[in-house]
């Protein structure tokens, strides 16, 4: 561990992985930019691991996914993809095995109980557009682009239209996947796939301001909270109130619920139990 308290490891040549132990936050870095941070098999493994580790690691609070070089993330390796075709089915099994292996992760990431922000300075592309969609915050460079280009080569973006169409309405998704059309930072913004546009020098600094704000609170609390919004949102109305009315009384009974409260009467900072 270095002296500024960041731990730093390379689980593997496709993802970075730092840990900064004084305020929780944990970042992991795609960093296979020769095949600009695409989708293969070893690079969604890698950050499939990474994020159970994380799980599991109290010391974690909030998980920064960014990347290395021009492109965030490209997509499915296509190159890898079309070797799968010389293989005695035509490529019908491994193309299954990989489609499920990227829905599975990006369904940890949305499932996965610390608050995930992509944070992202290149092109993000089909998959990686994806990757962006799933994460629960999303902050770009202005000079980050996105794009579900599918049907330009005859295959629709259609897992990554699961998690756009959960982000954006329907006919800014529909707009992008079937015209695949690079949109800018700015628009994103706007359709609501991003949170915030920065300039590019700052894009690093502005996450981690934001990861360590989240960071400061409660970790039972943004588990709660992040489950209840994925749990209650396609849910009828009375079956959301129900849903989350129930809640927040199981949140009330936590420690960590007396302690905000009795802190914000007492006008004092809160000691979270996790602390």
């Amino acid at each position: 561990m270095s002296s500024n308290g960041n731990n730093k490891s390379n689980s593997s040549e496709s993802i970075l992985i730092e840990l900064m132990t004084d305020n929780g936050v944990l970042r992991l870095t795609l960093n296979d930019s020769k095949r600009r941070n695409a989708l293969s098999e070893e690079m969604m493994s890698s950050i499939a691991t990474a994020l159970s580790k994380a799980e599991k690691n109290p010391a974690t609070k909030v998980i920064i996914i960014s990347a290395n070089g021009p492109a965030f993330c490209s997509g499915h390796d296509l190159k890898q993809m079309s070797e799968g075709r010389k293989n005695d089915d035509g490529g019908l099994s491994y193309f299954s095995q990989v489609f499920s292996s990227c829905s599975a992760l990006m369904q940890q990431i949305v499932n996965h109980p610390k608050p995930v922000i992509a944070e992202v300075s290149g092109v993000a592309a089909a998959a990686g557009c994806q990757l962006v969609a799933c994460c629960d915050l999303a902050i770009a460079s202005e000079s980050a682009r996105f794009v579900t280009p599918g049907v330009n080569i005859g295959l629709f973006c259609s897992t990554p239209m699961v998690a756009l169409s959960r982000n954006v309405s329907n006919k800014a998704a529909m707009e992008m996947l079937l015209t695949g059309e690079m949109i800018d930072a700015q628009k994103a913004k706007r359709i609501g796939l991003i949170n915030r546009v920065e300039e590019r020098q700052a894009l690093t600094q502005k996450t981690l301001k934001m990861a360590t704000l989240i960071a400061s609170k409660s970790s039972m609390v943004l588990e709660t909270g992040k489950k209840a919004f994925y749990g209650q949102k396609d849910m009828p109305l009375s079956e959301a109130y129900e849903y989350t009315s129930q809640v927040m009384v199981d949140n009330m009974l936590k420690q960590d619920a007396k302690e905000g409260i009795d802190a914000f009467i007492e006008k004092r900072q809160p000691k979270w139990q996790d602390k």
